[in-house]
């Protein structure tokens, strides 16, 4: 239904607005258990969408760390590491 949701705080450069409200569209499907709301729900949803966006970009200004920011490249490298072990090409190909 969704992806996991990423961290978003103490990258550089900061998660932009789009980021935030698709993390927070992420965590309504999954709590909802709708990928996509009824015509009856859509109101609803996409309030809900909103209303975690904008607490979420509040508490990402709000905290505070003494770790340096992480590069998204070199964790994006990473994260791209982790999936080819976890998931090698198949050799019959």
């Amino acid at each position: 239904m969704c992806r996991n949701i990423r961290p978003l705080h103490n990258f550089e450069p900061e998660a932009t607005t789009q980021e935030v409200r698709d993390a927070a569209l992420q965590y309504v499907r999954k709590v909802s258990g709708m990928p996509k709301p009824s015509q009856a729900n859509t109101e609803v949803f996409e309030r809900a969408v909103a209303e975690i966006a904008h607490t979420t970009e509040h508490l990402l200004a709000e905290l505070v760390t003494s770790a340096p920011p992480k590069d998204r490249e070199v964790e994006r490298e990473k994260a791209r590491a982790r999936n080819a072990k976890r998931f090698p090409q198949s050799a019959a190909s």
